[in-house]
């Protein structure tokens, strides 16, 4: 008999064995009994304050740590309310175990209270989703769930939680050896592919390395450096790649793309050889394929054989983990030949010198956006965790923050969701407690999501929550005056919070920075502050984040570059 538990048990003791240190969620009648098993206090809970922030703060703890994040919410609203999250999680391959409750099995299909198809709904958003049918099955299905979500490419897998699975009680038995036919992922490469890889490195005359999301979710950072040393590189990075390689490092040209560097975007036009390595070519960074790496032959490395192929023409395909194929190619003996590409690279070098991210630093009547990141990165001296929510301020916080570690920017790169910053936050600082971590924010989308503040103080989260205040939907904004004759359509905030009070109410210490003269002094004392803080900085209201490709445009029709 002591061998018999309930559902909630057998999920809870399964979490357990599993190493999950906490999992974020919001309780409601169809997760009640699960509820009451954590009241016991084995496994540690995390209550935000909107399922949504819910699985924002699993993200951003996942991205942070390297661990899969755990979610739980209630049937229903509180499922659906996750879909944001899950759907965000899906595009950005984080590794995520969601748990929706469900109304009892034999309710289900009867449109019972707070009844929704979560498989359905979720089929397309996550990389596999069960409905526990069988209390039975719970170890098996969680241990299943756990080996999908984090190997291959990560990803989000729901579990369907009907009320009746959490209460009825079986024998909790160890779940037999994982066995899943159907799901086998490459990880090590295929070794002649390799070598044709660095056959034709040995014969290009303008190599370049891109380096996407791939290489920081397989922690190879410190191959991809060296490799680019070894034959003297050029390198660039998507959004989610950054940090792959440190910024300031000399032969990295910048991010990429549609508001990615001179440097980077005619690299990429120029090159003879493009070696990418976990970037799946998405249309902010190839936003016209036909025109994209004109003159060169593609080797595309990445974990899910899906995305070779699918945007761009690729002659090299290799299906295989980033590291392990980066570890294969520094196998290889051939560094002399980065002789070859000399010109080449003092090209793109040059090209960094002329062309780096800028913006006017001789006005003195508004503070401008860019000076305040790249004044935050000299106060933590390019080592703080960095979560951005989506607009404006993301855009310069990659152009600007020196980044200089994997996993060190927190964003929302697929799905570009507003509201995702402060939840993401919360969830990377609970993941690294030894880490600083400042969070830059546009008014519209700390809109979205500012209840999440109510849990700073509660479990101690010392924040830098820098809320970059153009009183408008930047972004939106920036489209419409550039590419919309100026009409500027219900993209600027008439009327706003006091957003002061508004921190206070939470009891989290807030200030206003408004002054061009002291703007640097202000921040200085500000990020001397104990505890989490909010720091409101009146910015420019018609700044454009330059340089900008226009959708559909290739690379080189840089906006903005003189």
């Amino acid at each position: 008999m002591e061998n018999i538990k309930s559902g909630s048990k057998i999920l809870i003791d399964s979490l357990l064995r599993q190493g999950v240190e906490m999992i974020f969620g919001y309780p409601g009648g169809a997760v009640l009994p699960l509820y009451d098993a954590l009241y016991d206090g084995d496994l540690r809970h995390i209550l935000t304050r909107h399922e949504q922030g819910a699985v924002h703060a699993a993200e951003g703890y996942a991205k942070a740590t390297g661990k899969p994040g755990v979610v739980v919410v209630t049937s229903g609203p509180g499922a659906t309310n996750a879909v944001t999250g899950i759907a965000d999680a899906m595009s950005d391959s984080v590794p995520l175990i969601v748990f929706t409750g469900q109304v009892t099995t034999n309710g289900i299909g009867k449109d019972a209270f707070q009844e929704a198809d979560m498989v359905g709904i979720t089929m397309p958003i996550t990389k596999n989703n069960y409905q526990v049918r069988d209390t039975c099955d719970l170890p098996r299905i969680i241990d299943e769930a756990f080996h999908i979500a984090t190997t291959g490419r990560k990803g989000p897998v729901v579990i369907d939680l009907p009320k009746d699975m959490t209460i009825i009680e079986t024998e909790a038995v160890h779940p037999p050896e994982l066995v899943l036919p159907s799901y086998q992922p490459t990880v090590y490469p295929n070794k002649l592919q390799v070598k044709k890889l660095m056959e034709e490195l040995e014969t290009a005359k303008k190599p370049l390395v891109l380096a996407g999301a791939g290489v920081v979710q397989a922690n190879a950072s410190k191959e991809l450096t060296e490799f680019v040393e070894k034959y003297q590189l050029p390198v660039l990075s998507t959004l989610l790649g950054l940090g792959a390689i440190p910024s300031e490092h000399e032969l990295f040209l910048g991010m990429g793309g549609m508001h990615g560097s001179f440097a980077a975007n005619m690299a990429l036009t120029d090159c003879d050889l493009l070696i990418n390595i976990g970037s799946r070519f998405d249309d902010r960074l190839a936003s016209a394929p036909q025109e994209f790496v004109p003159n060169a032959i593609v080797a595309h490395i990445d974990i899910d054989p899906a995305e070779i192929g699918k945007i761009i023409d690729t002659k090299i395909p290799i299906v295989a983990d980033a590291k392990e194929t980066l570890k294969e190619m520094l196998s290889y003996d051939c560094a002399a030949i980065s002789e070859h590409w000399t010109d080449w690279r003092k090209i793109n070098l040059s090209r960094k010198k002329l062309h780096p991210f800028k913006y006017d630093k001789e006005q003195k009547e508004e503070i401008k956006p860019q000076k305040v990141i790249e004044y935050i990165g000299e106060l933590t001296n390019g080592e703080a965790i960095v979560t951005t929510d989506v607009g404006q301020h993301q855009m310069w916080a990659a152009q600007f923050y020196p980044f200089k570690n994997e996993k060190q920017l927190i964003t929302s790169g697929g799905l570009g969701t507003m509201g995702y910053g402060i939840p993401a936050a919360i969830g990377a600082q609970l993941g690294c407690r030894d880490k600083e971590v400042v969070l830059f924010v546009g008014d519209g989308g700390f809109q979205m999501t500012n209840q999440e503040m109510a849990i700073l103080n509660e479990y101690d989260l010392p924040i830098r929550i820098v809320l970059l205040n153009n009183q408008s939907l930047g972004m939106v904004r920036q489209w419409q005056e550039s590419f919309f004759n100026q009409r500027r359509s219900e993209s600027v905030f008439t009327s706003q919070p006091d957003f002061l009070k508004l921190a206070e109410a939470y009891g989290v210490k807030a200030v206003q920075i408004s002054d061009p003269e002291t703007v640097e002094e202000e921040l200085k004392q500000a990020f001397e502050e104990k505890g989490p803080i909010l720091i409101e900085v009146r910015v420019s209201q018609t700044e454009h984040v330059l340089p900008m490709v226009p959708a559909g445009k290739p690379n080189y029709q840089m906006l903005g570059v003189e």
